[in-house]
């Protein structure tokens, strides 16, 4: 199970990434603007991340919420504004350039997006084999560990169609471990899911920053989920950054828009 399992040697089990502490912002958006077809998405969006914190986005559909976390991997180019990762510029990098950033920063798909002709063992060995470096004994005990983490022992031989949508995200959480990243993108990880997995994947997401210092951001429109993870928080508002900064404040807020998203999330279908 999820809450349960410890996180041992796992710093050990996985390669060196070699990167040093920054002293400024590990992620920064500066002036981000994004339009599909003559609309705007997001529009002069500024914010920052710092390492080893959780920043949660929130806001209703459509607002461009995943579409940052796509700027921020390069799968999408801004039409203005600047995009960093500790200080270098992303927007301008080619696809060469761009891996490199993505073997900083990894993303966890709301599908998960496994492998679907490779076992679950074998999703979460290929970035290790991808990144070279250690021995077949060496990716196996990694891969175990990681596995284990995630509580997917009893499915490490099971292919990506017989899981769970809760079950995939929860490899698809191992197999973006397994590159050792410094900075986790968790698109929307409770949608789909029963509360329970949802709680299971928030206390996952918790220990890795805890007991790994990942820097996060997790797009989502769950408030309560957010409530557990969140250092600061983004809220996206008619493609703007409508508001920016610690999570406290965000809820003791008085503007009419941020009180109408909090309303319409905690409101329940009364029973029949």
């Amino acid at each position: 199970m999820l809450d349960s399992v410890p996180i041992p040697d796992l710093a050990e089990s996985l390669p060196e990434s070699g990167a040093g502490l920054c002293s400024g912002p590990m992620i920064a958006f500066r002036g981000v603007s994004i339009a599909f077809d003559g609309r705007a998405v997001l529009e002069d969006v500024s914010f920052e991340v710092n390492r080893g914190e959780t920043l949660c986005v929130l806001g209703r559909s459509g607002v461009g919420k995943s579409v940052a976390l796509r700027l921020l991997m390069g799968f999408l180019k801004p039409d203005a504004g600047s995009i960093q990762v500790e200080g270098q510029e992303i927007t301008g990098l080619d696809e060469e350039g761009l891996r490199a950033i993505r073997k900083r920063v990894t993303m966890v798909f709301q599908n998960g997006a496994l492998f679907d002709s490779l076992s679950v063992r074998e999703n979460v060995a290929f970035p290790l084999r991808e990144r070279g470096g250690l021995e077949e004994d060496q990716i196996q005990q990694t891969v175990e560990r990681l596995i284990g983490l995630v509580g997917a022992e009893d499915a490490a031989d099971l292919f990506p169609a017989s899981l769970s949508t809760g079950r995939k995200r929860a490899v698809a959480m191992a197999r973006a471990l397994a590159a050792q990243p410094e900075v986790v993108l968790y698109d929307e990880p409770t949608t789909m899911v029963d509360p329970i997995i949802a709680r299971r994947l928030g206390s996952l997401i918790q220990r890795l920053k805890r007991q790994l210092g990942f820097t996060s951001i997790v797009v989502t429109h769950d408030m309560r989920f957010a409530e557990r993870l969140a250092d600061r928080v983004l809220f996206l508002h008619q493609g703007q950054a409508w508001f920016f900064g610690p999570l406290p404040e965000f809820v003791a807020s008085q503007d009419e828009h941020i009180q109408q998203f909090l309303t319409l999330d905690a409101y329940t279908l009364p029973l029949e």
